[in-house]
């Protein structure tokens, strides 16, 4: 395993040198965001038929809202369900703030309402706090959790594994696209959405392929990079948290994410030469708008990278024909395998970021 080293652009040139093949593969984080494919695979299977009843019993329940519940990667997985279900069901979706019941002490009315709380570890004491006021005060919980017999598990009335087996890198990688995929076919079981479903069937071989997408060109764009901005919209904007998160934790880059729309709102004005722009993209309304920012922001010289339809200047990443739910772990796949890449490129370990732990248990 690679030590932890200074990430000093002086620094950079000697690790980029002496990488190889062998120590990018070598990493826990690698190894396992590279068995996301069978993960989901599982997951699929193993979970159908539990699924098909707790669709059929939301549509019995008809919450008047869902409130997520998250931390971290998990957090940016919750992003993805409130676009899902806002846009499969136009039910209204929100993020519960965990402080509002761990520190502010206060009950909240969540009668008729669904909980989905999310997490591979299932034992962070404000998520269970959270879960434990939400059930005190009507909500019915559904727990998407790694760890099935986790105290979270345990205090839901719903369970739903992630079946993305042991994680021990600090950079949890096919955990979040598990709960990419649970969200998906919850939402597709709920919805009774057959197109969504077939979609979903597909896209274990689908991640197996984004796996073997080649994104280096953007190691060798982000290599000397201290900052970035990490740009989606709808669907995909949970995505663009999860990157941008894992660049910090995993790259040292100052990564920052961005809603398409919300970044013309003052953000933009940072952007130059020396702050690069990654844009994920998928196939709906929201593509039209995310290629005329990446047109605009290449024609003002800013170095950008694109994951989607090629745009006049931007560097196209190479990505897959797939429905709008699906391409969002795609892209996920992909990017975990660059980063990891981009992490050691820089002289770092991405097993081992500075400061972190794998279980992070904020009260």
């Amino acid at each position: 395993m690679i030590s932890s080293t200074s990430s000093a652009p002086h620094s950079r040139g000697a690790a980029s040198a002496s990488m190889n093949s062998l120590v990018v593969e070598s990493t826990r984080m690698f190894l396992e965001a590279a068995q996301a494919a069978d993960c989901v695979h599982a997951q699929l299977h193993g979970n159908e038929i539990a699924l098909q009843k707790l669709g059929a019993l939301l549509r019995t329940l008809a919450p008047r809202a869902v409130v997520t519940c998250a931390r971290g990667s998990s957090d940016h997985a919750a992003t993805f369900a409130r676009y899902l279900i806002e846009t499969r069901l136009g039910l209204l979706t929100a993020s519960l703030s965990p402080s509002i019941s761990s520190v502010y002490g206060v009950q909240q009315d969540l009668r008729q309402c669904l909980l989905l709380a999310i997490s591979q570890s299932g034992r962070s004491p404000d998520l269970l706090a959270a879960v434990a006021a939400a059930t005190a005060a009507g909500a019915t919980v559904v727990a998407l959790v790694n760890v099935e017999d986790s105290p979270l598990a345990q205090a839901a009335h719903h369970v739903v594994p992630l079946h993305a087996g042991a994680e021990t890198s600090v950079a949890a990688t096919k955990s979040f696209i598990a709960a990419l995929a649970a969200i998906t076919q919850l939402l597709a079981m709920w919805s009774n959405d057959q197109a969504l479903l077939q979609a979903l069937m597909r896209a274990p071989e689908q991640l197996a392929q984004a796996w073997n997408l080649d994104w280096s060109p953007a190691v060798a764009l982000l290599h000397s990079s201290d900052n970035l901005f990490v740009i989606g919209r709808g669907l995909g904007l949970g995505v663009a948290q999860e990157a941008a998160l894992k660049l910090k934790e995993t790259c040292g880059i100052h990564a920052e994410a961005f809603s398409g729309a919300e970044v013309r709102h003052g953000p933009m004005a940072l952007l130059n030469q020396g702050v690069p722009a990654l844009i994920f993209t998928q196939h709906d309304a929201t593509l039209p708008g995310l290629q005329a920012l990446a047109t605009e922001l290449a024609q003002s010289s800013v170095p950008v990278l694109l994951a989607g339809e090629a745009t006049s200047g931007a560097l196209q990443l190479p990505t897959l024909a797939a429905h709008a739910a699906i391409t969002p772990m795609l892209h996920a796949q992909s990017f975990y395998r660059v980063a990891n890449a981009l992490a050691i490129a820089r002289g770092l370990d991405p097993d081992h970021p500075p400061r972190l732990n794998k279980v992070t248990e904020t009260v």
